[in-house]
């Protein structure tokens, strides 16, 4: 089969999916390495998440409805950037303030990636289920990259020498990559003309979504009618209701996801590096299900498959946690012969996986193709409040109580999120 450029836009969209996974996800290893390199406290490093996460929301509340008149690549390759940058600085300032304003850079770079990632998945699809297919298979790569960080980071980590800064290094690693992207959207042509007309219509052949609507009673809408526009979103039922489950979710996968390699090193016992490395199971669950999600679908309602993911998430934690009491450090420890714990909790990301990329398609296939900008904006303001949340509390609860504690209280919001999905159900039929 011809590679066309279509193939190569999602090469794109996949390439710089999988860098974002890579870095965004890395917070929690940060949050180990900053509490043993720059000797901060638990409450302190949790304040990286809002550092990721606060940019994401403010840079994505302002911009969203913007970025269809800028230009999708354009946004990409200002983001990547940026990125770029970033990492370049962290090894040479190498100290706490540089991590705070490296996830800065991060969490503004992202709102415009994932912007335009998922505003670009409705120029190349032409029906429902081909959107839910690629952004799953998108929301897959980037869990790719999540389980590709841990590895890379844990082969920079000294555990003989816990407060050393050599892991710094692997931000070379990550420029590179960096610049790899750059090259690669300069080389592919990327014409997302046909979102910044609201009457665009789009037929049922990819290629010529490519092609702009010259109808002349289309209207021309300014940038504040476009901000007010997505504020308006909010408040439709179905939306706000949406973004409830939403803010609820990434609560739970942040406050997990950022402190399971805390969990490991303090909790069950184990040296950072393998700490590190065996939170790669709970982004390889996530991967695994992600990719999967988009088969059992075929078969099971949504609503039910989402519903039966929180009633199996909620049966790990509670069967799973007390495996974690009274550890005891082990002097060689190694792959095969860590705690049970250690094996079977981050399955969790399993069930976790497909709430995410199947409630946001739901949405998004449910609005017209100028509105999928703005959504995606709210969608990423409520995902980053959600995860600043998430991380705050369970890193304080950590501190205060227990890492047991910090996770058993994952359940509340699981309740919440199950009943939501019964509400969203009837709205949406």
């Amino acid at each position: 089969m011809a590679i066309t450029n279509r193939h190569l836009m999602i090469l794109v969209l996949m390439c710089n999916y999988f860098l974002f996974g890579l870095l965004l996800n890395s917070v929690g290893i940060v949050i180990l390495q900053s509490i043993n390199s720059f000797g901060v406290s638990k409450e302190n490093a949790a304040l990286l998440e809002g550092f990721k996460d606060l940019p994401i929301a403010i840079v994505s509340f302002f911009v969203a409805s913007l970025l269809p008149r800028l230009g999708y690549r354009k946004a990409m390759l200002i983001a990547v950037s940026l990125v770029l940058l970033a990492c370049l600085a962290m090894p040479m300032i190498a100290s706490f303030w540089a991590t705070k304003l490296f996830f800065l850079c991060v969490g503004s770079a992202f709102a415009l990636i994932k912007v335009s990632v998922y505003a670009s998945v409705g120029l190349l699809t032409n029906s429902k289920q081909n959107h839910a297919s690629l952004l799953n298979s998108i929301e897959g790569i980037f869990m790719c990259g999540v389980l590709s960080g841990y590895w890379i980071f844990s082969a920079f980590i000294d555990d003989q020498n816990p407060a050393s800064s050599a892991w710094l290094n692997v931000y070379w690693l990550i420029a590179g990559l960096c610049a790899f992207n750059l090259l690669l959207m300069f080389a592919v042509k990327f014409d997302d003309r046909p979102a910044t007309d609201s009457t665009t219509e789009l037929t049922t052949e990819p290629t010529s979504k490519l092609t702009t609507n010259t109808n002349p009673a289309s209207p021309v809408t300014s940038p504040f009618e476009d901000f007010i526009a997505m504020l308006k979103l909010v408040l439709r039922p179905l939306v706000y209701s949406f973004m409830g489950a939403m803010f609820l979710y990434v609560l739970i996968e942040q406050g997990i996801g950022t402190w399971l390699p805390t969990f490991n090193s303090e909790v069950l016992r184990l040296p950072a590096s393998i700490a590190v490395q065996i939170t790669s199971l709970f982004a390889l669950s996530l991967a695994l299900g992600r990719l999967g999600a988009g088969w059992l679908l075929r078969f099971i309602p949504w609503h039910l498959f989402l519903a039966g993911c929180i009633l199996a998430m909620a049966t790990l934690v509670i069967l799973t946690l007390p495996l974690a009491h009274n550890v005891e450090a082990k002097a060689d420890s190694h792959w095969f012969n860590l705690p049970l714990a250690a094996y079977i909790f981050p399955l969790i990301g399993l069930f976790m996986a497909p709430i995410y990329p199947l409630l946001n398609s739901l949405v998004l296939s449910s609005l017209p193709q100028h509105q999928q900008s703005s959504m995606t904006g709210l969608i990423i303001i409520f995902s980053a409040l959600g995860g600043t949340t998430g991380s705050i509390i369970t890193g304080t609860v950590f501190n205060q109580f227990s890492g047991q504690t910090a996770f058993y209280l994952a359940l509340v919001p699981m309740a919440c999120i199950f009943l939501l999905i019964f509400h969203l159900k009837r709205m949406s039929t």
